[in-house]
């Protein structure tokens, strides 16, 4: 059977309460933000270099240009004080995965700096290929891990047929 309708919120939520224990939630949560953030901020660094929207480069007083792979290790940093802690609870909460994919995403987003100690960030050579790839890995990544929400969704909606009142 095929629909053509998008399964409704409360069908994909119930299915992931489901479907994922809370550590499987919180990698879902962090390929999200990983793409999303990417996303974002490819999007905002690509409007300063062009000099549109209200977008700028963050400096400190005396004018030295804070990279935003600092925020990305500051992220990393927090959430690996809380695994070292060893509150599991706090590890999985969707909120530190949310962090954790944030700011990996910061940091490979300038990992050419941090290899070479130069800034290359808008240097020609290679730069499409590692937008496209790290995109690629975001997108696939954010899909793997959603899978087994997708996969139970289509199994409730085959079993009780879409448009179907669903009994308990």
């Amino acid at each position: 059977m095929q629909y053509t309708t998008v399964p409704p919120p409360a069908d994909v939520n119930r299915a992931s309460r489901e479907e994922f224990d809370p550590a499987q939630k919180s990698v879902l949560w962090s390929w999200l933000a990983f793409t999303a953030t990417f996303g974002v901020a490819r999007a905002i660094t690509y409007s300063i270099k062009d000099g549109k929207g209200s977008f700028h480069n963050v400096s400190t007083k005396s004018g030295i240009h804070l990279h935003h792979y600092l925020w990305g290790i500051a992220l990393v940093s927090a959430v690996g004080s809380l695994a070292v802690r060893g509150d599991r609870s706090a590890v999985e909460h969707p909120v530190i995965g949310v962090a954790y994919g944030t700011g990996v995403a910061l940091i490979v987003d300038e990992f050419a700096l941090l290899l070479d100690l130069k800034d290359v960030y808008w240097a020609k050579q290679g730069r499409w290929s590692v937008d496209l790839a790290i995109g690629l890995i975001a997108v696939t990544g954010s899909a793997l891990a959603a899978a087994p929400v997708a996969r139970r969704v289509r199994r409730d909606r085959l079993r009780v047929g879409v448009g179907e009142p669903k009994t308990a």
